[in-house]
């Protein structure tokens, strides 16, 4: 029954393998979102972002300028 004993060790290594790489995305986000709207206060990645998100989210509004 070798077969057997090579699926539970295959087991073993993917969930020691899975157990490490799980973990939180927090770090890993907050890391990314660099731009906050000043009206709504979402997180975006980029100026660009920052631009569609007012035309749509804010089209009464004028996006703040790239120096911000």
């Amino acid at each position: 029954m070798t077969r057997g004993k090579q699926k539970i060790e295959a087991q073993r290594k993917n969930a020691e393998k899975n157990q490490k790489s799980k973990g939180s995305q927090f770090e890993a986000r907050a890391v990314a979102l660099k731009v906050t709207c000043p009206i709504c206060k979402v997180q975006l990645a980029n100026q660009n972002q920052l631009g569609e998100h007012y035309s749509s989210k804010h089209p009464k509004e004028k996006p703040p300028s790239n120096s911000e």
